[in-house]
């Protein structure tokens, strides 16, 4: 007696992380750093794979089919806008950052900030908010907002 669930797999490995088997495709590939519910969808639409489908039950060629359209998703018809690095300043082109690349590439753009002492250099340097934040009451690192009473 065959069902459909035989060739279930627990965990998938989607470039560099494991997925677990019993989410939703949509879903899973949100685990994945730089990945959200926009570029999952889009993904999605791009491998002919339907949202609601369980991760587990992904045949290879489809986990092999996501993989490539997340290494380079330009050439698979995503279009450039999309992408989490438009204008890369090394190469110049567009490039869709995924795990420790989008982090290597963060923690030298704070850096180059940093460097140039730019106005958000400064409030990254500092540990102040960076997007306009309102810091009177808010981000003081864990002190109380309050006055200290007299003690008896």
């Amino acid at each position: 007696m065959s069902t459909k669930f035989d060739n279930f797999k627990h965990l998938v490995r989607i470039t560099g992380t494991d997925i677990r088997g019993d989410k939703h495709v949509a879903n899973g590939l949100t685990q994945i750093r730089g990945i959200g519910p926009r570029m999952a969808d889009i993904i999605l639409k791009k491998a002919g794979i339907p949202k609601d489908l369980f991760i587990g039950l992904l045949s290879d060629d489809q986990v092999k089919t996501i993989d490539e359209i997340i290494k380079d998703p330009i050439k698979h018809g995503i279009p450039n806008w999309f992408v989490n690095h438009v204008k890369d300043r090394v190469s110049g082109q567009d490039i869709h950052l995924v795990h420790s690349n989008l982090a290597l590439y963060e923690r030298n753009d704070v850096d180059r900030l940093k460097k140039l002492r730019t106005y958000r250099g400064v409030k990254h340097a500092v540990g102040h908010k960076v997007r306009g934040q309102r810091t009177k009451s808010t981000g003081r690192g864990g002190r109380s907002l309050g006055v200290s009473r007299k003690k008896l």
